[in-house]
């Protein structure tokens, strides 16, 4: 799954850090996420979308294998 969370966390000028704490999470888990290397359950999702106050979808992109 592609995402933008990078660009959301920069435009929000906040750290791995301070966003993990946020959400409820590990630094590690924020940058497993930024790298692609890790896909959030749906609820740390609602929860990144809630912190940034914007849909799912405009931080994240799902492509199905289909695509």
């Amino acid at each position: 799954m592609e995402n933008d969370l990078t660009v959301w966390r920069a435009k929000a000028d906040i750290t791995q850090a301070e966003l993990a704490d946020q959400v409820g999470v590990s630094r590690q888990t924020i940058n497993a996420i930024e790298r692609g290397r890790y896909d959030p359950s749906l609820e740390l999702a609602f929860e990144l979308a809630h912190y940034f106050d914007c849909r799912i979808e405009d931080i994240f992109d799902y492509e199905s294998a289909d695509d």
